[in-house]
């Protein structure tokens, strides 16, 4: 059977390339963008599954716009893939109340209304997917990412929430845990506004790594991401958490076992001196 998909940000890479995915195998897509204009290729690919709607997810009207005009053009939706993101780059004393909040908004808030608008949906057909697209750095933290990784670590402990609470309904939660990926994410980093001189040394190797990443000849593409989504959504057996890319499961170990030896040395001094 057709699914019904509404994915955001589908301007260019996870997002676009997740989109022209579901369409090529048969799908209907509302395929969303800050900028509309921006998925009209998309819609010319596929003129008979793709119709594309404006779409900030900061702002509520536009999300609820944005799930009428799918039920209106698409007869409701089986699959939200909440994709749109931008990144933040400061440390924790560089980054204002207001540069925080943008970056909540985008990454953990956005996400969080658009499911509550879908789940009335999903709840009275009794089956739908919502796909969470996170980073590996919602399981571990780079200096100078602060408020992003903030942001993803809120978006990930809401997904396991939903999980608990729409499991018995039909409905799944996936979050994805990308790695490095050939998308635009190096070029649209933004910086904040105050920068200290005295986070150089911790943060500076982050950023020149951010700056120069697409050069990795490992690594992945967009559309071995899409491959993924589409993989998981025809599956019964995803499991919550999925890192994504040549990269994520060898970063997300290392964090694992990181994870692993706090833990421990936690329980060895919370017992104090033999």
């Amino acid at each position: 059977m057709a699914r019904r998909w509404l994915v955001t940000g589908c301007s260019s890479g996870l997002g676009w390339a997740v989109a022209a995915a579901a369409a090529a195998a048969g799908d209907s897509v509302l395929a969303t963008a800050r900028k509309p204009d921006a998925v009209q290729e998309l819609q010319r690919r596929y003129p008979d599954r793709v119709t594309t709607a404006a779409l900030d997810v900061c702002d509520p009207r536009q999300c609820e716009d944005a799930v009428a005009r799918a039920v209106d053009r698409l007869g409701g939706v089986d699959v939200l893939v909440n994709n749109a993101g931008a990144g933040l780059f400061g440390a924790v004393e560089e980054v204002s109340d207001r540069e925080l909040r943008d970056q909540l908004e985008i990454a953990a808030v956005g996400p969080w209304r658009l499911a509550r608008l879908v789940l009335p949906l999903m709840r009275a057909q009794g089956a739908g997917h919502i796909v969470n697209v996170s980073s590996v750095v919602g399981r571990m933290a780079l200096p100078g990412l602060s408020a992003y990784v903030a942001a993803k670590y809120a978006l990930e402990g809401l997904s396991q929430a939903l999980a608990a609470e729409v499991g018995g309904l039909g409905i799944r939660v996936t979050v994805l845990e990308p790695g490095q990926f050939a998308t635009r994410y190096d070029s649209s980093l933004a910086e904040t506004v105050t920068r200290l001189a005295a986070y150089d040394p911790v943060t500076g190797p982050v950023r020149e790594g951010i700056r120069t990443m697409r050069a990795n000849a490992d690594i992945g593409s967009p559309a071995e991401f899409a491959e993924v989504v589409l993989r998981i959504v025809a599956s019964d057996q995803a499991p919550l958490r999925v890192p994504v890319g040549p990269d994520a499961y060898a970063y997300l170990a290392a964090a694992d076992e990181a994870h692993r030896q706090d833990f421990a040395a936690a329980r060895e001094f919370t017992r104090g001196p033999s």
